[in-house]
């Protein structure tokens, strides 16, 4: 039988979502996803493999990332969200489980992938929330940044904004869509596509900072995205910034609100 599972975590104090010890290994590695495969299989007493719907790296957070796996083990939706959180980490915790179809990928079957990332934008460097946020001391004109992004709507090469460690088969994605809004002292990128590539979105937000200090022209982002030389864009910006909303599947797939188009 085949369950998804919502899962939410804190990705501060892990290597990433990657397993990085070999597939069905149970040594622990500092991945989000060995952690969670440990604990499920001591809930099934038995080995328990995940596929998920977008991996994150190192120090980036999860509201609501998705995972499947199969298991011929009899539990109640109940005992495997109580039973895997209580095995796993207190910066993980299951928040639902679902029974779908033998056809269903966590992966595959999604349509969208949604990511936040918050910028504090004041003078002095946060103290509350400190893991969750990115600080720029310099004043940001988000109205600048929300206007420049619009350039990356649709589908487009980002090879402008896309790591060197990036092992996809090509650049093109499909934008859906990307807002940029103050809120008090943040500023608050929200970004929606159907996949992303490796560091894409903290490559965006890098260039977009600095249009937002006005170093860069609002135009600079669409010659960025024309140009397609990573080099001579922005730097990185820091993981902790950044929070992976959640990807999102057809109705059909029978999944939560939350991840449901």
């Amino acid at each position: 039988m085949r369950f998804a599972l919502g899962i939410e975590y804190d990705g501060g104090g892990f290597s990433g979502w990657q397993r990085l010890s070999a597939a069905g290994s149970q040594q622990a590695d500092g991945s989000l996803q060995t952690a969670l495969e440990i604990a499920l299989s001591k809930v099934a007493d038995a080995p328990i493999s995940t596929v998920c719907a977008g991996r994150t790296d190192a120090g980036v957070h999860g509201q609501c990332q998705v995972v499947h796996f199969d298991t011929e083990v009899v539990r109640d939706v109940r005992g495997w969200v109580l039973g895997t959180s209580a095995n796993l980490p207190p910066t993980m915790a299951v928040r639902w489980c679902v029974p779908v179809a033998e056809n269903f990928s966590a992966r595959f079957s999604a349509r969208a992938r949604r990511y936040r990332y918050r910028i504090l934008n004041r003078n002095v460097r946060p103290g509350l929330q400190r893991q969750y946020l990115s600080w720029e001391r310099m004043p940001l004109d988000a109205q600048a940044m929300h206007a420049a992004a619009q350039a990356l709507r649709g589908e487009r090469d980002f090879s402008a904004f896309r790591s060197v460690q990036c092992q996809a088969s090509h650049a093109r994605r499909n934008l859906h869509d990307i807002q940029v809004q103050r809120q008090g002292d943040e500023v608050v990128v929200e970004v929606q596509a159907n996949a992303f590539l490796h560091h894409m979105v903290r490559n965006i937000v890098g260039s977009l900072l600095l249009v937002g200090r006005g170093e860069r022209s609002q135009a600079w982002i669409a010659q960025l995205l024309e140009g397609r030389d990573r080099t001579v864009a922005g730097p990185t910006a820091a993981s902790a910034g950044l929070l992976f909303l959640g990807p999102r599947y057809p109705a059909e797939c029978g999944l939560p609100p939350e991840v449901t188009l």
